[in-house]
Formats: structure tokens, sequence, C-alpha cells
């Protein structure tokens, strides 16, 4: 029993007293044998046995403390894997369709103005819906299925077609060299989300777009005008682009500007290595650890 006095003082209290105590209560038991007349054999063997089953209390004890500890932890990776996979998924559709689904609206009006005079054109536009309809339909693909490739040089075209079709004067500036995937995916992500602002959050008249390489340095700038207080999009969660693309460009290495500048002057920036920092998946995170949880 004195083994059993001696392990409980080790786990009930704290460390300096208990293992002080524990020791007293081992040696307390060099005492009884004495007492009576027994041989100093006994005595060491009641102090061995004492301090010998208090350890293995403690330890026992401590070790299911442990078990239980670990599994808790475990169910906590596990819940917080699958938060950071939705919030995954959440940014990647808001990325890829807010885009498309922007352009299929402006196309839509477009054409709705156009079939009573111009229905050649509103054919023409018609078959762009559709086209973007098809690529939509693809990106919600490659999104459920854990990755996907995205290229600037698309993404430039594409945005250039929408927003003639918005009736906004759309220059362009590329010099650009090959670069990564992941790269060029980010910065394609990035285009996407831009283009999407300027339909939905201004009354855009000019948007210029600009990709430079420059030692070893992507630039990728997007600034239009018509950016005033009061016009935002009306519709409910508007979205966190902005904040999505900062996480996605911090794991490639990379940085996000967003700057007013004079009247309504608006304009993000990306900088970016060329070959990136790390390759990357779907979600920012490093390849490897791509994939999808189930709960």
């Amino acid at each position: 029993m004195a083994g059993f006095l001696a392990g409980s003082l080790l786990l009930l209290l704290p460390p300096r007293l208990g293992w002080c105590l524990y020791g007293f209560v081992g040696v307390s038991m060099l005492v009884p044998p004495l007492l009576d007349g027994r041989p100093v054999l006994d005595s060491v063997y009641l102090v061995q046995t004492t301090l010998l089953t208090g350890l293995v209390t403690f330890g026992l004890t401590r070790l299911s403390e442990l078990v239980r500890v670990l599994h808790e932890s475990r169910d906590e990776l596990t819940r917080a894997a699958v938060t950071r996979e939705r919030l995954r998924f959440a940014r990647d559709l808001h990325d890829l369709l807010g885009y498309s689904l922007s352009a299929i609206q402006l196309k839509g009006e477009l054409i709705h103005r156009l079939i009573p005079a111009h229905p050649a054109k509103a054919k023409k536009e018609i078959e762009d819906i559709l086209a973007i309809s098809r690529q939509s339909l693809a990106d919600v693909r490659r999104v459920a299925s854990g990755y996907r490739d995205l290229s600037l040089e698309e993404e430039i075209a594409s945005a250039r077609s929408v927003l003639s079709a918005a009736e906004v004067e759309a220059v362009t500036d590329v010099r650009m060299v090959k670069v990564s995937p992941p790269v060029d995916t980010v910065l394609a992500t990035v285009l996407r989300e831009a283009v999407t602002n300027v339909l939905r959050h201004s009354r855009a008249a000019y948007c210029e777009i600009t990709a430079v390489e420059e030692d070893g340095l992507m630039t990728l700038s997007v600034t239009n005008d018509g950016v005033t207080e009061g016009y935002r999009d009306a519709s409910p969660h508007s979205g966190s682009g902005l904040g999505n693309l900062g996480l996605r460009l911090q794991a490639v290495g990379g940085e996000l500007e967003v700057d007013r500048g004079p009247g309504d002057v608006f304009r993000v920036v990306a900088r970016v290595p060329a070959q990136g920092a790390v390759e990357l998946d779907l979600d920012g995170s490093p390849e490897g650890e791509r994939g999808w949880l189930v709960a």
C-alpha cells in the first residue's frame, strides 16, 4: 500500500513536493523491519518495491492521460483539416465562378439589348456565353478533383473580351517570360478577381492590364477608373476575393498591393518571383497535401 501512496503523491502534488514525499515514503519503509528485528535485506526489499510500485502507478496513470489527450488532439486536427478544406473549396469557387458568372451576366444584358436591332451580333455573344459556361463547368470539375492550372495569357485574352462586352476600354501590356505553373495559376486567379471587381464594384470606362517580368520578378497590375464611394455590388455576400488573393500570393512568396489613385482610380498589383517559392496545389498548400477530407 505504501507504493500506491507514493504514486498518488506524484500524481496529485506539484512535482517538487511530490518527488520529495515520494522519496520520503520509500525511505520510511526502512523503519518497520528494524522495529521487528528483521534482516537488513528485508528493509532494502521493502524500499525497492515501494518505490517501484509508486513509479508504475504514476507511469500507467500518466500514460492513460496522454493517450486521452492524443485522441482529443487527433480529433481536433481532423476538424481543423476539414475546416481548412472547406475554406479552400469556398475560396476556389469564389475565385473561379465569380468571374465567369459576372461575364455571363454582362453578356446576357448585352444580348438583351442587341436582339431587336442586331440579331447577328447577339448570336455571336450567345456563342461566347456558351464557351464561358463550358469553361465554368470544367473549372468546377477541376476544383472537385483537387487541382487546376490556369494560364495568365489566356486569362488576359478572356478579360479583354469581357471588358469589351461591358463597354470598358481595355489596354494590355504583356512582357513576360515563361513562369512556373503555380505562379501562372496564381496570377491568372488574381486577374480574374481584379476584372470581376471592375465589373461588379465600379462604373469603369477604362481598364489597363500590365504583366511584366523584370529581374526574375513578375508584376501584374490592373488599374481602372470609375470607382466611387457610393457604388458597390448590392448583392449579399459579395465575397472576400482580395483577402483570398493575398493568401495565395503569400504561399508562392509574393505580395498583393491594393490602393486608390487620384480621383476615381483603383489599382491592384501582384508581385511574385517568376518561378515561385514552392510548388503548390489548389489551396496554396505545399505539394503532397492535396486531396479531400470527408467528415
